[in-house]
């Protein structure tokens, strides 16, 4: 058995599973210029240094800081700043939500790849399937407003829930099983072969052929969790054309700009998410 069979499991694995939030027909990119923390009485905007000097604030929804100075609003300011608070508050469940859906997806394409591989039961599935509902959990229990988020221009900034990039966090997980796993792997892949030909050409084709499969099968079990990533998005991009008028409405935050949101048609490819 050759270590060339061995990398291609691995690969086909994780070529399927990366990037379990969005497999889209649009992409959806978000841009931030600067960081935000979220908490029950609070949003502060910092800017993307070491200092994390706060831009600006708002507190109980509706009072306004810039560089930490109260600024005095009329009625419509304030009825403008109550809205943009909401309306990022009202984001955080939503991205927990398509966060849960992915870990969810990711284990259900975990168990279809070795359950098919290995057989019902197997302990790699297990060990796996372990590994990525202690994320689900993490994800569950700290993404809440009550515990604080920080958001930086990576992404969400707390190596214990997500890390700054969530689809490689998962990915690290099943490459690092199927390593750990990789005798009772090859002893499998041995034994269909003797159950086989033989042939370890037609052997690798076939393995070639589990990880279409697997990329198959994902993408097919994908589409409530895009649609839910894709729903995000525009509210994202709604959350932008607040933020405008929020410039346009308060002369302080004129030159202001946290959120860049574009979206396009992405040609059936993998797209970008927040």
């Amino acid at each position: 058995m050759t270590y060339f069979n061995a990398t291609l499991i691995a690969s086909s694995l994780t070529a399927a599973l990366a990037s379990p939030l969005v497999y889209a027909h649009e992409s959806c990119n978000v841009d931030l210029s600067a960081g935000f923390k979220i908490n029950a009485n609070s949003i502060e905007f910092l800017e993307d240094n070491k200092e994390k000097h706060s831009l600006y604030k708002i507190t109980n929804g509706k009072e306004l800081y810039v560089d930490n100075d109260k600024v005095a609003l009329s009625d419509q300011q304030k009825s403008l700043v109550k809205q943009y608070d909401a309306k990022i508050r009202e984001l955080v469940p939503q991205v927990k939500s398509v966060a849960i859906d992915g870990v969810d997806l990711a284990v259900e394409g975990v168990n279809l790849a070795f359950n098919g591989l290995l057989g019902e039961g197997n302990v790699v599935a297990a060990d796996l399937t372990k590994e990525l509902n202690l994320i689900r959990e993490q994800v569950a229990t700290n993404l809440t407003i009550d515990n604080g988020i920080y958001v930086g221009v990576d992404g969400l900034e707390s190596e214990e829930l997500l890390g700054k990039d969530f689809d490689q966090r998962i990915e690290s997980v099943v490459e690092k099983a199927v390593l750990n796993s990789m005798g009772s792997i090859l002893m499998a892949m041995g034994q269909q072969m003797i159950a086989g030909d033989g042939a370890e050409q037609s052997f690798e084709t076939r393995m070639e052929s589990f990880g279409e499969t697997i990329e198959h099968e994902m993408e097919s079990r994908a589409e409530k969790v895009e649609e839910k990533a894709q729903a995000l998005c525009i509210n994202i991009a709604k959350l932008d054309a607040l933020e405008e008028k929020l410039k346009a409405g308060i002369k302080p935050l004129a030159n202001t700009n946290v959120f860049t949101v574009t979206i396009g048609q992405d040609d059936d490819k993998h797209a970008s998410s927040m």
